[in-house]
């Protein structure tokens, strides 16, 4: 079942971390979860996990995993401009809404 949420942070963007312990930090975003707002960023936010062995991983102990962070402390790297930007949209001729970044224009979507 689709929310109907839209965020400006999609799946494999570049983005950078802009509060929190991870504050200047930049990733790839593996994951976003719609339901709670946050995305899973490689690298970053990094936990301690307690596994049981199990049939994915036979032997158990403790793993390091990325935990969510709020799309609130995220914000989107232009690929042109390289710089972290607000995001904008724009509608094209053909209908479509694209991202587009706020501060050197570029259509970011495509």
């Amino acid at each position: 079942m689709a929310t109907g949420k839209k965020f400006h942070i999609k799946k494999n963007d570049m983005v950078q971390v802009i509060a929190g312990k991870e504050k200047g930090k930049t990733g790839k975003v593996m994951r976003v979860v719609l339901k709670r707002d946050r995305a899973i960023v490689e690298k970053l936010n990094m936990v301690k996990r307690h596994m049981r062995p199990s049939a994915q991983s036979r032997q158990g102990g403790i793993v390091d995993k990325e935990a969510p962070i709020h799309i609130s402390n995220l914000m989107l790297i232009c690929s042109k401009c390289t710089d972290p930007t607000r995001v904008g949209y724009r509608i094209l001729e053909d209908g479509r809404k694209v991202r587009a970044c706020k501060k050197c224009g570029e259509i970011i979507d495509e």
